[in-house]
């Protein structure tokens, strides 16, 4: 693997990890930096703990020493995060999210997608 793709996988790796640890274990501190109001809308922090979930372990797929592990996360790491830019948009564009809020999830979900498509490059191809 490339060194560039190296850093951009690591880097994207600790990217999931904290993201992902604050809305699992600080999802009420992460809504109201979202802009969101958990007293208004307590189902929120719910979501909030199954993104932190999901977002921890596939952070930590990134740094499994397994080759073939690391290649499969890298293989649908593109995907997740088209995925999040996606729904982030949508959600601004209906006005589930602050537009504020809206716009820094798209940016930091699309640095994502920049970093999945940079780790992927030295990746190796398995099936």
């Amino acid at each position: 693997m490339g060194r560039l793709s190296d850093v951009a996988r690591v880097l994207l790796a600790g990217i999931r990890l904290v993201n992902g640890s604050v809305a699992l274990v600080a999802p009420t501190a992460f809504a109201r930096r979202a802009g969101v109001d958990p007293e208004a809308s307590p189902a929120v922090l719910y979501a909030l703990r199954l993104f932190g979930v999901r977002t921890v372990l596939i952070g930590t797929d990134l740094l499994r020493r397994d080759p073939e592990a690391r290649a499969r996360a890298l293989r649908v790491a593109p995907l997740i995060h088209v995925s999040d830019v996606a729904a982030a948009a949508i959600a601004g564009g209906q006005r589930q999210l602050p537009a504020k809020a809206a716009r820094t999830a798209v940016l930091v979900s699309s640095a994502n997608v920049l970093l999945a498509l940079l780790a992927r490059r030295g990746a190796p191809s398995r099936g």
